[in-house]
């Protein structure tokens, strides 16, 4: 009852997940359960054994509904076993007559509880959760004990007094796995807790895109990718067209749809890579590809299709176009900050062409340094547009619809 008290609280804190509800209807229906199976003798039979013993194993049906719905899972014919499985035979004159065979019957409904539990908990494409592991193992050995315990008891026959003592033995060794698996489930928790915030740590909480910290965590395993299926890495940098003026002029609130819807239709076309918001309005995708001309043909896709269609903010519609630069490297050759600088200097270019276009730096000019000359108010080597552009047309590529 501490234990269902415990879990109603919990509960509380986010009525939305029905994990610690069904987990502490599970620790009430048990402990209401166990104490009308205690009160034998003391209440009528019907309530002590039939409708007691009925609850008590309604508790683990509660139980299996708690692990499904840890794991966002509907909840299963099989999780309502338990109870039915004591139902369908507790009536029977031959079992309802002997407490030989309620001990038996019972034994088999928790053994078939512990199978449900087992299978509420098997791996569901969570990694690394080592908690989980140890829960599945903890409820089949507890499904083992008591489906052993009711065969035992079947072939060697025990008196009454004898099958209390089995069931006595029964239930103390239940009641050691159920502790253990209260530990684990709460380190299960603990697990998935620390999972959760290192993914908020990742994502970008407006759009539901990783953030930078989680799009340059990704680019090893790119790299990695091309090099293992001989294709080259690809930077990608998006910028939202004259954004700010969007904002200005219909609000944060519209500004905020454009980068959501934005972001939910270029991820899209970025399967096999890395997608996520640098920062503002500006996107970047980590890639493979084949060569510059599937770079390219991505890149278009995105941009055509984000300037096809306006975004919708219900009050409004917003016409929208994006500009990118693009920059290619070998997978041997490949450095995340380099490609990330060449990609930006492409960008740049894309807008100083007049944006709503694509522009694409290959190998080559991704890894060359960027174009400057003399400053001549003191002779230091400065970047200049025009050498943007002298290099754009170069060894580069424009691309616009």
């Amino acid at each position: 009852m501490t234990l269902a008290l415990v879990a109603f609280m919990a509960w509380r804190h986010n009525v939305r997940n029905k994990t610690y509800f069904y987990w502490g209807m599970g620790f009430l229906l048990s402990g209401v359960g166990f104490a009308m199976v205690a009160l034998r003798g003391q209440i009528p039979a019907i309530l002590s054994i039939e409708i007691g013993n009925t609850i008590a194993l309604c508790g683990q049906s509660a139980w299996v509904a708690g692990y499904l719905a840890l794991d966002h899972r509907k909840l299963e014919w099989w999780a309502f076993l338990p109870p039915l499985v004591w139902l369908g035979g507790v009536f029977l004159p031959w079992v309802n007559d002997d407490y030989t065979n309620r001990v038996i019957l019972y034994n088999l409904a928790s053994a078939t509880g512990a199978t449900a539990l087992a299978m509420a908990v098997r791996a569901t494409g969570q990694p690394n959760e080592g908690s989980r592991r140890t829960l599945g193992v903890i409820f089949v050995l507890q499904s083992f004990l008591c489906f052993g315990m009711a065969m035992a008891m079947a072939i060697i026959g025990p008196t009454d007094a004898e099958a209390a003592n089995f069931a006595g033995g029964a239930a103390m060794a239940t009641g050691f796995m159920l502790t253990f698996a209260c530990a684990h489930t709460c380190l299960l928790i603990m697990e998935r807790s620390e999972k959760h915030l290192r993914m908020l740590s990742l994502t970008d909480s407006l759009t539901g895109v990783l953030n930078r910290r989680g799009l340059f965590g990704r680019f090893d395993a790119i790299q990695e990718s091309a090099f293992h299926n001989n294709r080259l890495v690809a930077v990608l940098l998006f910028d939202l067209d004259h954004f700010k003026r969007v904002n200005d002029r219909f609000g944060h609130q519209a500004g905020d749809i454009v980068l959501t819807v934005f972001a939910r239709m270029a991820r899209q076309f970025v399967p096999a890579g890395v997608f996520g918001r640098m920062g503002g309005e500006e996107f970047a995708a980590f890639t493979t590809v084949a060569d510059q001309t599937e770079a390219e043909a991505l890149a278009e896709s995105i941009r055509a299709e984000f300037c096809r269609v306006p975004v919708s903010t219900g009050d409004a519609i917003i016409p929208v176009t994006v500009s990118i630069g693009v920059a290619m490297a070998s997978s041997i050759e490949a450095n995340r900050d380099k490609l990330v600088s060449a990609a930006d200097r492409a960008l740049y270019a894309a807008k100083a062409a007049g944006r709503n276009c694509t522009i694409i730096f290959g190998e080559a000019e991704a890894a060359a340094p960027p174009p400057v000359e003399p400053d001549h108010t003191g002779g230091e080597l400065v970047p200049t547009l025009d050498n943007q552009i002298h290099a754009l047309r170069r060894v580069g590529s424009l691309s616009r619809g």
